[in-house]
């Protein structure tokens, strides 16, 4: 059932044609066999706690009621289907930032008109340009703006866009 074969100073043994088939045909009957469902026992002891166990309880265990499960049976439970919702919040107050825009626009609408127009123009630069400069305030200095400046940024001129424009 076995060759021999002698390369060089080696020497190998193969399975013949019909010792190999045999084998496949031994690990696929063990592999299907272990791939049943195992049997889960369930019983409640004489203190009421609740027990579960692939071995059926002890004698000494004393158990006042016994199930039999079998894993295949069980069905998962669904996890992560409901969305989290918003927080509910309650009469917000107005930060500064919105008096500040109210009263702007209730005193000049072309200067809360040209605001809103500079937000818009600033939010469409930066959600189609992926890598931006700025100019630093202090040095004079130009650097490249990180992701996380250029996500700040587009929320900034969110808000902008939504105290200012009306339209």
């Amino acid at each position: 059932m076995i060759k021999t074969i002698k390369i060089g100073c080696v020497k190998l043994q193969l399975p013949t044609y019909s010792a190999a088939l045999v084998s496949t045909f031994l690990l696929l009957g063990l592999s299907a066999s272990s791939s049943q469902a195992n049997i889960i026992y369930t019983w409640v002891d004489a203190n009421g706690v609740t027990h579960y166990s692939q071995q059926p309880p002890e004698d000494d265990q004393t158990p006042t009621h016994t199930d039999k499960l079998y894993s295949d049976d069980l069905k998962p439970k669904q996890i992560g289907t409901v969305a989290p919702s918003p927080p509910i919040v309650k009469n917000q107050a107005q930060t500064d930032l919105e008096k500040t825009a109210a009263a702007i626009n209730q005193a000049d609408s072309a200067q809360a008109k040209q605001i809103c127009e500079n937000a818009r123009h600033s939010l469409n630069v930066l959600t189609t340009h992926a890598k931006l400069n700025k100019k630093n305030k202090q040095t004079g200095e130009v650097v490249a703006m990180t992701e996380e400046q250029r996500q700040a940024s587009i929320s900034e001129q969110k808000e902008r866009i939504k105290l200012f424009c009306t339209d």
